[in-house]
């Protein structure tokens, strides 16, 4: 191994391949949208070079809803950070403890995760159907009729019903990340720790939540970075109405390009879209320092 790992041929002949991947599905498309995004496009006849035109009229006198989609992307981040999280890491360090029926409920937590999201949003659709839905069946039948409403064709409440189901699905995907990290943490600590009298919070928060901090700065970026580019249970339940209210730039961006034709408007929010997740992976590699390993 030592022998391969030393010649630089044997290198090339293993990275290549997949840096010829990555080049093609990752790098060229960027490439490309930012060419386009400096167009104006319609996708079919010769584009016009405009230069940042695109870029300045995301921010400037914008009327098309994007200043609002970035809020709600915004919104949805800070959600997934200090709700979604937080519920993941609660439910890992249950399980991590070894309680009773540990598999079960691991792999119950986990099933909304492999889902389609299509399946999902039609569930959550009909959970909402001002109708006949679950959610206004039981605020009825507890006395809280006055509280039932139209949850995604109301321009205050589509937001909120919108991420509920966004947070729920991913809370057992996080939830499996923190549990193998805190698993994986040595008996030996927690041995000698309740050995000097150390009570189950304490263990928690000063030894398997401090040596759980790479896992959870992993799950931290991954919860931005989707909360920046979320686009299908949104598309799926709300197409980011009504009136914007629960628009996304990925939702805008899509409408844009496919709907209203502006190629190269619609390239210029994919690059922000790229540029917004790359400035907050680096700000939270910033926020949690560097790794130590235990």
């Amino acid at each position: 191994m030592e022998k391969i790992l030393s010649d630089k041929k044997a290198i090339f002949l293993f990275v290549f391949p997949a840096f010829l991947v990555f080049l093609v599905i990752v790098l060229l498309p960027i490439f490309f949208s930012f060419y386009y995004s400096l167009l104006k496009w319609d996708g079919f006849s010769k584009g016009v070079f405009i230069g940042l035109q695109n870029y300045k009229n995301l921010f400037i006198n914008n009327t098309d809803g994007f200043i609002i989609s970035v809020k709600n992307s915004f919104i949805l981040a800070v959600l997934s950070v200090f709700i979604q999280l937080p519920i993941s890491l609660l439910l890992a360090l249950i399980l991590s403890r070894g309680i009773k029926g540990e598999k079960f409920y691991r792999t119950v937590y986990f099933i909304p995760v492999i889902l389609s999201t299509v399946v999902i949003g039609q569930l959550w659709m009909k959970i909402y159907n001002p109708n006949y839905g679950l959610l206004n069946f039981i605020l009825t039948k507890i006395g809280l009729q006055s509280l039932t409403n139209q949850w995604l064709g109301n321009t205050k409440t589509a937001l909120g019903a919108v991420f509920v189901p966004i947070l729920w699905q991913y809370i057992g995907y996080h939830m499996l990340l923190m549990y193998a990290s805190a698993k994986s943490i040595p008996t030996d600590i927690y041995e000698a720790a309740k050995i000097d009298g150390a009570t189950e919070s304490q263990i928690a928060f000063r030894i398997t939540i401090p040596l759980m901090k790479p896992i959870l700065k992993v799950c931290v970026i991954f919860a931005v970075i989707g909360s920046f580019k979320a686009f299908d249970l949104i598309y799926v339940l709300t197409n980011g109405g009504p009136l914007h209210a629960s628009e996304v730039p990925s939702t805008l961006m899509y409408n844009m390009i496919f709907f209203r034709y502006q190629y190269g408007y619609g390239s210029a929010m994919a690059i922000f879209i790229i540029l917004e997740s790359l400035i907050g992976t680096i700000i939270i590699q910033k926020l949690f320092g560097k790794d130590e390993a235990y």
